[in-house]
C-alpha cells in the first residue's frame, strides 16, 4: 500500500536559520504517526509545509504516492489534508456552525446552506462521538470542546489526513482520553493521523510509529511497540534526561504571601473565587492543582495585579497589596513587579510576549526602567548585552536577539518569558503552566531554574494541571475546585486518587 504521506529530502530555511534539513520519512495510510522533537526541532515547520502554510526550498511531498506541489492551505484542503493547530483558529463570538462554515459558505443563499451544513454537522457529531452543539458560541465552550470544533472543521471538509499540533497541551486528563477515543475511531475508518506532541506517555499510548527530529533533521524512526520513553527522550535531546532533579531539603523561611478570605465575582455576580486562604513562605514551592477553569487563573490574575478582587485581602512581605479604593487594575502589574513579584503567565502568547516584536524587546518588557542610562533613556547597548546573556544561559534557540519572537517555537518563547522574570530577581514568583507545550529537555531546564530559585529563598506559587510536574516541584499542594480550596497536602502525602477526589470537589481535607 502506498504511504498516505511521504517527505523526500525536504529543506526549509528562514534566513540563516535552517528549520528543516534533508528530511525524509513516510507515514502509513490508516495509522497514527507521532512526530516528536525538542522545541525548534522543525516539526511544526514540516507540517506547515504539508499544509501549505510554508513552501519548501527544496524536496518533494507525496500524497498517496503522487508528487504534490502544495503552495497554499486551500490546495492542501483540496487534497484531503486538515490541520488542528496548537492555538485554535476560532472566532470566539461566532457559533460552532459559523466557524465550521467559514470559507465554505456556498454562495448567496446562505440560509439554505446553513440548514444543510447544520444537518451535516449533527451527523458528523453523532458518527464520531464529538458531542458539540452546532449552535453554541465558541466563547461558551470548554477548551476540550473548542478542540472538538477544530476537528469538526476538518471532517466537514473531508479531511483524510489529519495533523494535530500539540493537541493535549491545554486539555485535562479526561479530555485527553476523550480525544484519543476519537482518534482511534478515525483510524478504524481508514483516516491517517499525524500527532505532534512532547508527551512521551501519549506517544507510547496512541501511536503506531514515531519519527524523531532534532535540529531540523530526522534522527530516528521506530515502531512504537519496539521502543520506550527513555529511548525516545535520548533520541530527542541527544543525552540522558534526569528523572529526578536535585533539590535542597525543605527549609521554608518567613511568610512572603498571605491570602485571606479572597473573593471574586464576575460582572453578572457569579462567584469565581470564594474564601481563599493560604500562606506562602520564602524558599518553598506551593503548587495549586485542579482541573482548568476552577479559579486558578483568576487567582493568579489577582496576585499579579491584572484583576481586582471583590473582597478579602492579600499581604506581600507584611504589607497589604493596594487593591482597596481602586476601580480598575490599571498600573497594578507594573507596581507589583516593582515590589518584587514576578509573573510567568499561563498564556504566553496573550499575556507573556508581544509576538510582532523582537526577542530582545521581549526580554525587557515590563522591566524597561531597569535598563535606562543616566539621561533616563533606554540603554540599548546594555539591553543587547543582557539579552545575549539570557539567550545563552536559558539556551534559547535560535539565539538571535533580532528575530521576531512570534517565529520562535512555543518552548523557546517560554524560555524568553522565564528568563525575563527570573533575571529580575523577584521575591515572589507566580508561575502558570510553565511547561505547557514544551519538550522534555526544556521541561528539565525550566524545572531546574524553578528549583534553583526555591533553593535561593524565592517563594514560588505554581499553577499546573500536570500532576507529574506538581510531584516534581512542590513542597505543598493546594487543590482547587469550583473556585474554592478543597484541600491541602504535603508532598509526602501525594496521592493521585486523593488529589483527584479533591479536584472533583468530592472530598474536604
Amino acid at each position: 500500500m502506498q504511504p498516505a504521506v511521504e517527505f523526500r529530502n525536504i529543506c526549509k530555511a528562514f534566513g540563516p536559520v535552517q528549520a528543516n534539513a534533508d528530511v525524509s520519512f513516510s507515514i502509513a495510510k490508516g495509522s497514527i504517526h507521532g512526530v516528536i522533537g525538542e522545541n525548534g526541532a522543525g516539526k511544526s515547520t514540516l507540517m506547515s509545509i504539508l499544509y501549505g502554510y510554508y513552501n519548501a526550498n527544496s524536496g518533494q511531498v507525496l500524497i498517496d504516492g503522487q508528487v504534490q506541489d502544495i503552495r497554499t492551505s486551500h490546495e492542501a484542503i483540496a487534497l484531503g489534508i486538515g490541520m488542528v493547530h496548537q492555538h485554535f483558529m476560532l472566532v470566539e463570538n461566532f457559533t460552532v456552525l459559523d466557524n465550521v462554515m467559514l470559507g465554505t459558505e456556498g454562495g448567496f443563499k446562505l440560509a439554505s446552506h446553513r440548514a444543510v451544513a447544520e444537518a451535516k454537522l449533527r451527523e458528523i457529531c453523532t458518527r464520531y462521538r464529538l458531542d458539540v452543539d452546532p449552535l453554541a458560541k465558541i466563547e461558551d465552550l470548554s477548551v476540550g470542546a473548542q478542540q472538538r470544533v477544530e476537528i469538526l472543521k476538518q471532517i466537514y471538509r473531508s479531511a483524510n489526513i489529519l495533523i494535530l499540533d500539540e493537541p493535549t497541551a491545554v486539555l485535562t486528563a479526561q479530555e485527553t482520553a476523550s480525544l484519543f477515543e476519537i482518534l482511534r475511531l478515525f483510524k478504524e475508518q481508514g483516516k491517517t493521523i499525524i500527532l505532534i506532541t512532547h508527551k512521551l506517555g501519549e506517544i507510547m499510548e496512541i501511536t503506531d510509529q514515531v519519527t524523531v527530529m532534532r535540529a531540523g533533521r530526522v534522527v530516528g524512526a521506530v515502531e512504537t511497540a519496539t521502543t520506550s520513553k527513555e529511548e525516545l527522550a535520548n533520541m530527542m535531546v541527544g543525552r540522558p534526561i534526569q528523572s529526578e532533579l536535585p533539590r535542597a531539603p525543605y527549609n521554608p523561611g518567613a511568610t512572603v504571601l498571605k491570602v485571606e478570605q479572597l473573593q471574586l465575582n464576575d460582572k453578572a455576580g457569579v462567584r469565581l473565587l470564594a474564601d481563599i486562604d493560604f500562606e506562602l513562605k520564602a524558599g518553598e514551592i506551593v503548587a495549586i492543582a485542579g482541573v482548568s477553569g476552577n479559579g486558578q487563573s483568576e487567582l493568579m490574575h489577582i496576585l499579579s495585579g491584572m484583576r481586582l478582587p471583590t473582597g478579602g485581602k492579600v499581604a506581600f512581605l507584611g504589607q497589604d497589596l493596594p487593591f482597596k479604593g481602586r476601580h480598575d487594575a490599571d498600573g497594578l502589574p507594573a507596581a507589583f513587579r516593582d515590589l518584587g513579584i514576578g509573573h510567568v503567565p499561563e498564556d504566553r502568547l496573550r499575556d507573556g510576549v508581544i509576538k510582532d516584536f523582537s526577542v530582545m524587546h521581549n526580554t525587557v518588557f515590563g522591566h524597561q526602567d531597569r535598563v535606562k542610562n543616566g539621561m533616563g533613556l533606554l540603554d540599548f547597548k546594555a539591553i543587547a548585552a543582557r539579552c545575549a546573556d539570557l539567550l545563552r544561559v536559558f539556551d534559547v534557540r535560535p539565539a538571535n536577539p533580532d528575530l521576531r519572537i512570534g517565529l520562535l517555537s512555543g518552548g523557546n518563547q517560554q524560555k524568553v518569558v522565564i528568563a525575563r522574570e527570573v533575571s529580575a530577581k523577584p521575591k515572589l514568583m507566580l508561575v502558570g503552566q510553565p511547561t505547557r507545550g514544551v519538550d522534555i529537555g526544556t521541561i528539565e531546564s525550566i524545572h531546574t531554574q524553578l528549583l534553583r530559585m526555591r533553593d535561593e529563598g524565592v517563594a514560588i506559587l505554581l499553577v499546573s494541571v500536570e500532576l507529574e510536574e506538581v510531584r516534581a516541584l512542590a513542597d505543598r499542594i493546594i487543590v482547587m475546585s469550583g473556585g474554592r480550596i478543597t484541600g491541602e497536602l504535603k508532598i509526602e502525602e501525594f496521592d493521585t486518587t486523593r488529589i483527584g477526589l479533591l479536584m472533583g470537589g468530592m472530598h474536604k481535607s
